[in-house]
Parts: C-alpha cells; sequence; structure tokens
C-alpha cells in the first residue's frame, strides 16, 4: 500500500483512489460535507486527501464539530478579547476598558469570593496549614473530613468517578433539607466538573436512532447554547419550544404539544429541558407551571433535565423556586415514578466559582441498568475535578448556626444576593427606559434579555454586512463602548424579533456606568440609522 495512509471513519462511505491526488468518495469528487439529504449539515462526511501532510484536515473533521456554535464565546467575545490587547498596547479606542456583559463569571466582574469557601480550599490544597492557629476551627473540621475521603489524604489523587462519598452524602443532605425533607438518597448524587459536564453525561445516555429517526430533546427558546451545542455535537435533534415574552417568559403547555408535534415527525423526542430560573430570560417558573410541565411530561414519555442551578438567585417579589423534583414527589403517582435528573452547580448563586468546576447531578428513578452503563460511562473520565468536589461541599455542607464562621459567611452570602437583586431591578429599570426597548423584571438568575426593535436602515446596513441585525448592532455597541454582550440569535428567538443577553453581574458602580455608556451609544445610534 502506499504511504499515504487509508483514513477510515465510521459512517463515511468507503474510499476509492481517484485519478486525482487523493482519496474520494465514490458518489462524491468534491469536498463538501454531504448528509444523506444532500445538505451540509449531517453526519456523514467525505473524505478528500489533500496535498497537506496533515492527516486530519477541515475536510475529514467529524462534522458535528464543524456544526456545533457557543454563542457565549462566539465572534464577538473574540473581537472583544483583541480589543483588550489593542488597549493595552495604547490603540486609542473611545473607552478604556472591555466591559465583558457575556457571560456569568462573576468573579471576573467583581464579585468578591466568600471567605469560608476559599479557607476550606486552603486547607485541603495545603493540609500544613491545618495547625494554623487564625483559620476557625469549623473550616478546619471540613478540610480534615474532605481530606479523610481523599486516598491518601490528598486532593492530588483520583477519587471515585462519581465522587467522593462523604460530599455526595453531605449534597444528599443538602437536596433533603432544600426540598422539606422529602428523602434524597446520596448514591443517586454524582458528582461533576460543572453542571454543564452533568448535563452532557446524562445527555448522552440518549443518543440512539430508533425508526431511522434521530433522538430529539425539547430546549425552551431561548435557550442557554449549552444544549444547542451539545446536541448538535452529539448529532440529536434539537426541538424548540418558545416562552411567552408576553407573559414574562412563561411557558405554555400547547407551545409544548405544538412543538413536540411537529417534531415526531423527523425524530424520536426522548426528553425535555427547563431552565428554573431561566437563563438567558430570568423568568422563576411558578408551582402550577411546573405541574403542567410534568404532566406534559408524563403523557408524551419524556424525560425531564432540571437545570436548577441558579436556584439561589431569586430576586423578585412573589417569585419562589420550587425543585422538580419536590413538586414531581408531592404530585404522587404516577408522577412520582417519572425519570428526572436534576443539576446544579458551584459556579452560580451567591458563590460564584465559576473556574473550579464544581457541580452534580441528582439522577432518580432512572432503570438500575441504565444506572450501572452511567457509571461506567462517566468512569471514562476517572473523577471530576477534586477542588471542584471541595468546593461543592462547602455549598452543600456550610457553616451552621454557633460555628465560629456562620456569621461572616452569612453576612457575605445575603450581601451578595441583595446586591445583585438591586442589580436586577437597575438593569430592566434602565433598558425599559430606552427609545424602542422592552426588558420584562428579571425574577432569578443573572441576565437581562430585552426586546429592541432597529431602524430599517440598520437592518439594511446588517445585511450589506452579511450580518444578522442583533449581530450587527452587537458588534457597534462593542466598536463604540466596549460592552460585550450576546445576541438573541445566539439563544434563539421568535422570528422577526431582536434581543440580546447582559449579565447583570458588574458591580453597582460599574454597572452604572454600563448603562449609562449604553443609552448614550443606542441614542447615537438611532439618529444614524433611524
Amino acid at each position: 500500500m502506499s504511504s499515504t495512509r487509508l483514513l477510515s471513519f465510521r459512517r463515511c462511505l468507503p474510499l476509492r483512489r481517484s485519478s486525482a491526488a487523493g482519496w474520494n468518495h465514490p458518489e462524491s469528487a468534491g469536498a463538501q460535507l454531504q448528509s444523506p439529504s444532500g445538505s451540509s449539515r449531517g453526519s456523514r462526511c467525505t473524505l478528500v486527501r489533500t496535498m497537506s501532510s496533515a492527516n486530519l484536515t477541515l475536510d475529514n473533521l467529524n462534522p458535528q464539530i464543524k456544526v456545533m456554535e457557543y454563542a457565549v464565546r462566539g465572534p464577538l467575545v473574540i473581537r472583544a478579547g483583541e480589543i483588550e490587547k489593542e488597549l493595552e498596547k495604547g490603540v486609542k479606542k473611545p473607552f478604556n476598558e472591555v466591559i465583558k456583559a457575556n457571560i456569568g463569571d462573576c468573579h471576573a466582574m467583581g464579585q468578591v469570593p466568600i471567605t469560608f469557601i476559599r479557607q476550606v480550599l486552603a486547607l485541603v490544597s495545603y493540609p500544613p496549614l491545618l495547625d494554623d492557629p487564625t483559620f476557625p476551627e469549623d473550616v478546619k473540621e471540613r478540610a480534615k473530613t474532605i481530606l479523610k475521603g481523599c486516598r491518601g489524604s490528598s486532593v492530588g489523587s483520583y477519587t471515585d468517578s462519581p465522587g467522593i462519598e462523604v460530599i455526595r452524602k453531605h449534597a444528599a443532605q443538602y437536596i433533603e433539607k432544600r426540598d422539606g425533607g422529602i428523602p434524597c438518597d446520596w448514591q443517586n448524587v454524582i458528582l461533576s466538573a460543572g453542571a454543564s459536564d452533568a448535563i452532557k453525561n446524562v445527555l448522552k445516555l440518549l443518543i440512539c436512532n430508533v425508526g431511522g429517526k434521530k433522538p430529539g430533546v425539547m430546549v425552551p427558546i431561548p435557550q442557554y447554547p449549552l444544549y444547542s451545542a451539545s446536541l448538535a455535537e452529539f448529532n440529536m435533534h434539537q426541538i424548540g419550544y418558545f416562552l411567552d415574552e408576553s407573559k414574562g417568559w412563561g411557558l405554555d403547555v400547547s407551545e409544548l404539544q405544538r412543538s413536540i408535534d411537529e417534531a415526531r415527525k423527523v425524530s424520536n423526542p426522548r426528553a425535555i429541558v427547563i431552565i428554573n430560573p431561566g437563563n438567558p430570560t430570568g423568568q422563576v417558573l411558578s408551582r402550577q407551571n411546573i405541574e403542567e410541565i410534568i404532566k406534559f411530561a408524563y403523557k408524551e414519555k419524556l424525560f425531564l433535565f432540571a437545570d436548577e442551578v441558579y436556584q439561589d438567585n431569586v430576586y423578585a417579589e412573589g417569585s419562589q423556586f420550587y425543585s422538580f423534583k419536590k413538586v414531581l414527589i408531592e404530585m404522587g403517582k404516577p408522577y412520582s415514578d417519572m425519570e428526572l435528573a436534576s443539576f446544579m452547580s458551584c459556579s452560580k448563586g451567591y458563590m460564584g466559582e465559576c473556574g473550579l468546576r464544581g457541580g452534580y447531578a441528582e439522577v432518580i428513578n432512572m432503570d438500575p441498568q441504565v444506572k450501572a452503563m452511567y457509571l461506567k460511562a462517566i468512569s471514562a473520565m476517572l473523577c471530576p475535578t477534586v477542588l471542584g468536589q471541595a468546593t461543592l461541599d462547602t455549598i452543600v455542607h456550610p457553616p451552621q448556626k454557633g460555628e465560629p464562621s456562620y456569621e461572616l459567611f452569612m453576612k457575605e452570602k445575603r450581601g451578595v444576593l441583595e446586591s445583585l437583586k438591586l442589580r436586577a431591578k437597575m438593569v430592566a429599570e434602565t433598558f425599559n427606559s430606552f427609545e424602542g426597548f422592552k426588558c420584562n423584571p428579571v425574577q432569578g438568575a443573572m441576565y437581562a434579555f430585552p426586546q429592541f426593535t432597529l431602524p430599517s436602515k440598520a437592518v439594511e446596513e446588517a445585511k450589506k454586512q452579511n450580518k444578522a441585525p442583533d449581530v450587527f448592532y452587537a458588534f457597534e455597541l462593542l466598536e463604540n463602548t466596549g460592552i460585550c454582550i450576546v445576541p438573541g440569535s445566539g439563544f434563539g428567538q421568535q422570528p422577526g424579533t431582536y434581543h440580546f443577553r447582559t449579565t447583570i453581574l458588574p458591580q453597582t458602580d460599574k454597572l452604572k456606568v454600563m448603562l449609562d455608556k449604553f443609552k448614550e451609544f443606542h441614542t447615537t445610534f438611532l439618529k444614524k440609522y433611524g
């Protein structure tokens, strides 16, 4: 055989030698990625051996990687990074800094870490500090408990794939307390490197084509792009259901029915994702709405994914967080027997420890044989980051009343949440004062998702630049103010409407400056294109 290697990929058609220097499909001499339907967004790939010495090229790359997009870290963020470097080099701009309001990165936006969390992490990372008298005794006890659960008493060792047992037990106690005493089996709690990792691990279990149809997953529109990106990566069908902006981003069951009925023509719906509190929309579901969703999922035989990472972030008067597990169990049979995976993270809430990558999934009513396969699958990654597990322990097993760290911990926790509540109100009220803007109250989470109108000249200019109108607006905002947001098209939106997502995370003084700059930009933009 020639020294040119024959590349073979699962699900690709057989290759044959072409008259040109390379390897082509029998059916195709082009370099396009073709799906069975002829589009370029399928799972089949056409391999073209080029003169390049690379074995892996864009032509023979996994086509699902090419399809997937992640708007929160897309072209706007790349440009924002370039602008930061330009500012460092002294390039003159009409602003002095880039404000990254595109992502829920709390500490990057000035939030101060919770003392208790960092003290425990310090001790588990460097155990000689256990002899330091300046550390409170409850901090030392937490650290000793975590280290005792580690092999060799070191966070540098691997743990069991589902996580350290004592931390899983603490998480189960936390869930039980949160849900008013509803039992939680610690063996149903699987620790993870952030909620994103946990969500993808459960999603993978659903990848199974039945009757020639892809598995489908229902996701809210607007949605958090983790879901669209993961579904594209796994070659699963995204079933979008629209949230009702006119009703505070509420969820209408008739819309769920419309969505699934259409989806069944082309896919096999297997699960429904609910994000509560909402991202990017900031709504908090009522208990009645949750019950309606559960009944719908039961009727349609869907696996429930409850993305509840913002459960601590509830601000609006009259709003209350209810976990899907609590409602489902309290509804009784047959609903209490439904399969559910719920997710929590260290990255949000009052803690905001995004970079430490801690989280968990609680899975209930999963078939025992399936659960065994689930545990086998996660074992391939050995274990979640141990410092992330330790971070999670500080959240699910925080200082208790009477312990040395309790007063400071509660003061810092309340301070963060009260400040976020103030900023949530400030953002919504400010955007509603802009011409052509409508912004629902930010009931929870960390984001606002205002709708805005664009003059026809701006839409025409966007088309000339081959950009979606909301993307064009966001780029103009970035280049003129240094404010980085995410266009609504990155999350999905009703056709003909324009939105963007911004965090409420900049600290109050900086947030006021940001909103003032935003208003000045918008006024100038309307004069230019109005």
